[in-house]
């Protein structure tokens, strides 16, 4: 099932031209521009060590929303990750949260902290980061299965990142899917980089449409 027609929101910025990479730098092994999507690709021929990632270079807002369209291949695996920074020594890598997103179902939705404190909310949770990375579960969105329902299999999805001050939200197709709560004063962050994904693992493709971001204020 498609995503249905949405009215177009003025109040957001479209950050990818649809064209070239202009205004994004990563590896061009992976990231082309193909059809008017920002599209990662990993091939047999190409496969990874490590994650990659193509990183906006862009003005990041602290605060702000951020929503995007994407299709990932059945056995894809990818990630938007924000308020992130670069990784010394490796030119397209980024240590921060993650929006997870996948093909087969298993972490789409979820909050990941790349390079860092690893799972922070799964698919469901509504979770609360205590000092020394003491993860609580505070309240449930719904079963697993049950808000995995919501996403669409190798067919377009929407990706809605609401991200204020230590609250951090994830929905897809209008369903919140995670939501993170940070109190961790040493490991948290209220700034960073923006990118998007190619994984470690078996060929995959990913692609990327309608990236637009806004601020909150």
């Amino acid at each position: 099932m498609l995503c249905a027609q949405r009215p177009v929101d003025t109040s957001f910025v479209s950050i990818f031209n649809g064209q070239n990479l202009d205004g994004w730098k990563g590896d061009s092994v992976y990231w082309r521009v193909e059809d008017g999507l920002l599209t990662g690709e990993v091939t047999p021929e190409t496969l990874l060590k490590k994650n990659s990632f193509i990183i906006w270079q862009g003005q990041m807002p602290d605060d702000f929303e951020l929503k995007v369209d994407y299709r990932v291949s059945a056995k894809g695996n990818s990630g938007i990750n924000y308020r992130s920074v670069k990784v010394d020594g490796e030119p397209f890598a980024l240590k921060g949260y993650q929006a997870d997103l996948d093909g087969e179902g298993q972490w789409n939705g979820q909050n990941y902290e790349e390079r860092g404190r690893t799972f922070l909310a799964k698919r469901g949770q509504v979770v609360k980061i205590e000092p020394g990375n003491k993860v609580v579960v505070t309240s449930n969105l719904g079963f697993k299965e049950d808000l995995q329902k919501f996403v669409n299999r190798e067919d377009w999805n929407e990706y809605h990142l609401i991200i204020k001050g230590n609250r951090l939200q994830h929905f897809i197709n209008g369903k919140l899917m995670s939501e993170v709560v940070d109190e961790d004063t040493v490991n948290r962050k209220f700034s960073g980089l923006l990118g998007v994904q190619v994984h470690v693992g078996p060929p995959m493709k990913i692609e990327y449409k309608n990236l637009r971001i806004r601020k909150i204020l």
